[in-house]
């Protein structure tokens, strides 16, 4: 399957939840990867949740094109912050060429494992030659060792570090930058993390 309808329902309706309860500021992996951009980069953030990675983007003063697989996500990006986001899911993607960079924060993690692949290549057609991507992902371990459903119901992929590694270099990309570290998720589960930093290859690169 390329997506899981439950989860796209789980935040549906959990939508005023998150937009009252998650922490109000960016993410601190955002300025970080801002800075690696020139002043006139057009983003797509996938995943924008209730918007407050958006609102920091367009702070800075980028091109923002946001978007988030739920229509109640939209409207409280657009509610809380004026930012017109739009419905789009990880595999309706379709652009050639038509971004500076791709920020992910927490999203692609819910993704079948399956599904992944294809929407790697889909991330890196939509990239300009030398374009940027950040996501992050929760790792599989011992105790969570496949992908399913978390305490919160949605599905969550939990690939190995290696595999996630893997996957995006087969995808053509370059990882400029991979950190694992110890995070606290939305349902509440302690769990390691993986960030990627990585990078389309120039045209003489290709």
């Amino acid at each position: 399957m390329n997506y899981d309808p439950a989860t796209i329902d789980y935040y549906e309706a959990a939508a005023p939840h998150y937009t009252a309860s998650t922490a109000q500021d960016r993410h601190r992996h955002l300025d970080p990867f801002l800075d690696r951009l020139t002043s006139d980069a057009r983003i797509l953030e996938l995943g924008c949740g209730c918007g407050a990675d958006a609102a920091h983007i367009e702070k800075r003063g980028f091109e923002l094109d946001a978007t988030d697989g739920t229509r109640a996500m939209v409207r409280k990006t657009k509610e809380r912050f004026g930012i017109e986001a739009r419905v789009m899911r990880f595999d309706e993607l379709e652009a050639c060429s038509a971004y500076d960079a791709v920020w992910a924060h927490a999203a692609l993690l819910h993704a079948p494992r399956g599904a992944l692949p294809d929407i790697l290549d889909r991330i890196f057609a939509a990239l300009k030659p030398g374009g940027w991507h950040f996501a992050n992902y929760k790792l599989g371990d011992a105790e969570h060792p496949d992908e399913g459903r978390d305490p919160l119901g949605r599905w969550t992929s939990l690939p190995s570090a290696e595999w996630l590694e893997t996957a995006y270099q087969t995808a053509g990309f370059v990882i400029i930058e991979s950190e694992q570290y110890t995070g606290n998720g939305s349902d509440g589960v302690v769990r390691e993390w993986l960030a990627l930093t990585v990078r389309k290859p120039t045209e003489d690169q290709q």
